[in-house]
């Protein structure tokens, strides 16, 4: 696999949002991204506020662009935050600094894409965007 396609991409988010809804999450927003950062799927739930693409968006391309999950991109934002702040510049905006943002690889270790998931607190959203990657037999890297 070089790339998700759609198919994974739905099952992914299928996996997330079961996940969800077993633990008793908020409503969630999941966006899957290929590794050129483009939208292969994305579904937002009943009851989703708001802008939630735009943060699950965020949360996923910025893992892409700078090639750790969102998770360790909050730590560098705490050590370094006038890194973070010229890399949102560079990225057109779309970092958005904390869990939740899940890069995905295959069983090779290759980079197939990123998973995106806002809604909840940050750390229920990475815990639904984990669960949605190995839903699909993938391997997540949240940090």
């Amino acid at each position: 696999m070089t790339s998700l396609d759609l198919e994974t991409a739905r099952t992914i988010i299928a996996g997330a949002r079961a996940h969800a809804t077993s633990a008793g999450f908020k409503p969630l927003t999941v966006v899957v991204l290929d590794t050129g950062g483009h939208v292969v799927a994305v579904e937002r739930e009943d009851g989703s506020s708001m802008k939630r693409f735009e943060i699950g968006f965020g949360k996923a391309y910025g893992a892409l662009s700078l090639g750790m999950g969102s998770r360790s991109i909050m730590g560098r934002a705490e050590q370094q935050p006038y890194f973070i702040a010229a890399v949102a510049s560079a990225v057109g905006g779309s970092l958005v600094p904390v869990p939740g943002g899940v890069l995905v690889r295959d069983a090779g270790g290759d980079l197939v894409g990123a998973v995106g998931v806002t809604g909840d607190t940050s750390d229920n959203d990475e815990a639904a965007a984990v669960a949605g990657i190995e839903s699909a037999d993938l391997t997540a890297q949240p940090d």
